[in-house]
């Protein structure tokens, strides 16, 4: 090797020789070669042979799937509110159909539809580049006696068993009033509703079970909340026990959250995820707040946005190791339990039928821009009086 020449010049130098070399020579050269490069003895084969060290040539198996699918994988995940890999998975099916693009064709459909959970996952993070909530829940002293705690071990096999939350969308700050969104999920199906209210009280709780009931497509056997007073007060008590098939109601134990997990896993992707942290202190919002609750999220999540429920938890060592079922959206479950009327399903099926996931994302998006837009223009105001 002359001094200080370049690899690619020693290579190229001596290619032709190693090429035409007997077996003994070719030992020889890899080795002086192996030697002053530094290199292990396959690489340096390779290099000799011009199998290796072209340029812009990627090492490695050829990519099953076009490049392009980054795009439109990351169209798709912010339009699904950027749900798990294994929720986006099972809910391609119901949005592909929808998904419009001039560069999208039936080959790119097919491996996008072939794609497993893990791989939609890696091409999301190739396309790629939180705020803690307060707690105002006020525990009550007398309701607590007079509603039992929930039983963790009971095992829930029907739907109508519903667990609810309050959020309180004021900010950084709890002085004066502000907007409140009640979460009321099915413990079974995941369905779930939220209506805002202009106040955290037992009439306020009332009225906005009364209007997501009216929207249920199940009755309601039992209800569980934790502690507040906006639940344990007569009100509420009278409202779920004055009919001819009683709600039962039962309650988490205090500052105990898993308790109620169900719920507050909701609150943030249903509620957080929408409005955000947002102080919303004008009460009058509540009205438009609730339309975009029940026209545009509601649906998009309980019939196009899968979700994944725990199956079992076991604990090995100091980990608890999760099973997880397959991905389904509430409306799938709801069909499954075989609980519901087929008139109710048929009705709800034509309702889904009607829907199209990426309209009423658009929509959302328009909606919310404006809500955002009316908010900050009424704080300008208040802030320059």
């Amino acid at each position: 090797m002359h001094l200080n020449e370049p690899r690619a010049e020693h290579i190229k130098r001596i290619q032709e020789r190693y090429r035409q070399a007997d077996k003994r020579t070719k030992t020889s050269i890899l080795t002086e070669f192996c030697l002053s490069w530094g290199v292990d003895r396959k690489y340096a084969i390779k290099l000799l042979q011009g199998k290796r060290g072209l340029p812009g040539k990627k090492g490695g198996r050829k990519s099953k799937y076009d490049q392009r699918l980054i795009a439109h994988l990351l169209s798709l995940w912010n339009s699904m509110e950027r749900i798990h890999p294994k929720r986006m998975k099972a809910a391609l099916p119901l949005w592909i159909e929808f998904y419009r693009h001039p560069e999208f064709n039936e080959d790119l459909k097919r491996q996008l539809l072939a794609m497993s959970a893990s791989t939609i996952s890696r091409f999301i993070k190739q396309g790629r580049s939180q705020c803690r909530g307060i707690s105002l829940t006020k525990r009550t002293k007398f309701f607590k006696y007079r509603i039992p705690l929930t039983n963790l071990n009971e095992k829930i096999v029907k739907i109508g068993h519903v667990a609810a939350d309050t959020v309180a969308h004021c900010g950084d700050n709890i002085a004066g009033r502000f907007v409140w969104s009640l979460t009321l999920t099915d413990r079974i199906t995941g369905w779930t509703n939220n209506r805002a209210m202009p106040e955290k009280t037992g009439k306020a709780v009332r009225k906005a079970m009364s209007c997501i009931e009216q929207e249920l497509p199940f009755q309601i056997k039992s209800i569980q909340t934790d502690c507040g007073n906006e639940f344990l007060n007569y009100t509420v008590m009278r409202y779920f026990g004055n009919r001819p098939a009683p709600v039962i109601m039962s309650r988490s134990r205090p500052y105990q959250k898993n308790d109620n997990a169900v719920v507050e896993q909701k609150n943030y992707t249903h509620v957080r995820e929408l409005f955000g942290y947002e102080r919303i202190g004008d009460t009058s919002l509540c009205d438009y707040m609730n339309m975009i609750y029940q026209e545009f999220w509601n649906p998009l999540n309980n019939f196009f946005l899968p979700q994944m429920q725990i199956t079992t938890k076991e604990r090995i060592g100091s980990r608890i190791k999760k099973t997880y079922d397959v991905p389904q959206t509430p409306f799938e479950r709801l069909k499954k339990c075989g609980q519901i009327s087929e008139e109710r399903i048929a009705q709800l099926e034509l309702q889904m039928k009607s829907l199209n996931p990426f309209a009423l994302k658009g929509a959302l998006d328009a909606k919310l821009h404006y809500f955002f837009r009316v908010l900050l223009k009424g704080r300008s105001e208040q802030n320059v009086a």
